[in-house]
């Protein structure tokens, strides 16, 4: 039987990811779709819990002191479930960028960190994980409220695997060996891995902590400093962690953090003369201009994590509950904001119908609300910008006759919820299907 236009149903994104093009929900448009039912999201109208961490770090970090930053600025850092300031943070530029630099030269070339046997680093990472383990309630409490990701999800999935991933590249640490290798005659091949010294990490918005720890980890299991440019929306928790790998007895200068924008601080990290090795995740568009900058300053080699369109595939003799909670999760999680969302699901012909009615259905109940609340599945977007973003993609869908199936609606009127959205029949042309 053959398959009816397979891209006929794309289930939109609340959101997109820091590597990922946004697919959301706009207002409700009841007329175009089947029939749009109420969704379990009372909960967030509900007056939001305060967090009751206290916000301490908000300077940069560098040399092992937090620091104002060179010029005084200071730029916000918002609550997504109300769009008020929860803290201002010091707004890193060039300057911030070179004097962090030199203090990761300054380890590398002269202090301790390279000097320990790989077994000595080892003892400070693992000791950082107990630390972070030790510290789950307050850390996970920053993620949720500077990124809105539910509380569950932070300290049950997030967190932990944070702590396992710090204690898995420990591991490393006294393992990363070359090879002695055979040649012709008398000879033999010696192959030797050494740290490249100082490495530039920036990571996104979506995922802080998780991203500093594949980013963090690896670079100083390897014997590498470090200087760490946060993402503007969610720079409070790799700060706060950051002063817990000092009290596990990581040296001065071997790790920096400077909080700043993308324009300023990333572009002077991505183009410094003196670092040595480069890491970014994000946006597709940004990962070519970090790309350029350090090709044209030091050449410098870049690994660049960027984003995609994840197509989820339901073939004719798929289990269609199981495929509605599996497109459902893949789509959703962390309110659709991750690199590999399942962002477009295609369906077959002979199980479409179906599909659609209980994907539609799944939609309905998902709870969407304060994510400090037990129960919550899907909290705010991360800002603004992304917010409004979303809006134009279920414009797009709505005007090209794509049949909105559930949702469609901003949820209450202060933050940054949406509804989780659904249209069926969907063009493979139309704005909010791009094809990659």
């Amino acid at each position: 039987m053959a398959a009816r236009r397979l891209s006929s149903l794309l289930s939109l994104s609340s959101s997109s990811a820091a590597a990922a093009t946004s697919l959301g929900s706009f207002g409700r448009f009841s007329s175009w779709g089947r029939g749009i039912n109420s969704f379990s999201t009372s909960a967030a109208i509900d007056e939001p819990i305060c967090p009751s961490i206290q916000i301490d770090h908000t300077q940069l970090l560098i040399n092992g002191k937090f620091v104002d930053a060179a010029s005084g600025k200071t730029f916000p850092t918002f609550d997504p479930r109300t769009g008020d300031v929860i803290a201002q943070v010091a707004e890193g530029d060039a300057e911030d960028v070179n004097l962090a630099v030199a203090a990761a030269r300054k380890a590398f070339d002269e202090g301790p960190w390279p000097k320990m046997t790989a077994y000595e680093r080892s003892r400070i990472m693992f000791r950082f994980a107990d630390l972070l383990e030790k510290h789950t309630e307050e850390v996970a409490a920053l993620e949720t409220w500077d990124n809105g990701k539910t509380y569950e999800q932070a300290t049950n999935t997030e967190i932990p695997m944070v702590v396992r991933m710090f204690r898995y590249y420990a591991g490393w640490a006294d393992k990363i060996h070359g090879l002695t290798i055979p040649a012709d005659g008398q000879h033999h091949v010696q192959t030797l891995h050494e740290p490249y010294g100082v490495t530039g990490l920036i990571i996104p918005w979506n995922f802080p902590l998780l991203l500093y720890s594949w980013k963090v980890g690896p670079a100083l299991a390897c014997g590498n400093t470090v200087v760490l440019k946060t993402a503007q929306q969610t720079p409070l928790s790799a700060l706060y962690v950051s002063k817990l790998f000092h009290e596990a007895g990581l040296p001065p200068g071997v790790l920096n953090v400077v909080s700043g924008l993308g324009p300023t601080a990333g572009a002077a990290l991505a183009s410094h003369m003196d670092v040595n090795k480069l890491s970014f995740t994000g946006s597709t568009a940004t990962g070519k201009i970090v790309l350029g900058l350090a090709a044209k300053s030091n050449l410098k080699p870049v690994t660049l994590e960027l984003g995609g369109k994840s197509p989820f595939i339901v073939c004719e003799d798929a289990d269609v509950d199981k495929a509605v909670e599996l497109a459902h999760s893949a789509l959703f999680f962390n309110q659709g904001q991750c690199c590999c969302a399942g962002s477009r699901t295609l369906v077959h012909e002979s199980v479409y119908d179906e599909f659609v009615e209980k994907a539609k259905a799944r939609a309905l109940k998902r709870v969407v609300g304060d994510p400090f609340k037990k129960g919550i599945e899907q909290g705010p977007q991360i800002d603004n910008e992304q917010f409004q973003k979303i809006l134009k993609y279920i414009r797009s869908g709505i005007e090209s006759g794509a049949t909105l199936e559930s949702g469609g609606e901003q949820l209450g009127s202060k933050g940054y919820y949406i509804q989780p959205t659904v249209f069926s029949n969907v063009q493979v042309s139309v704005l909010a299907l791009p094809l990659v």
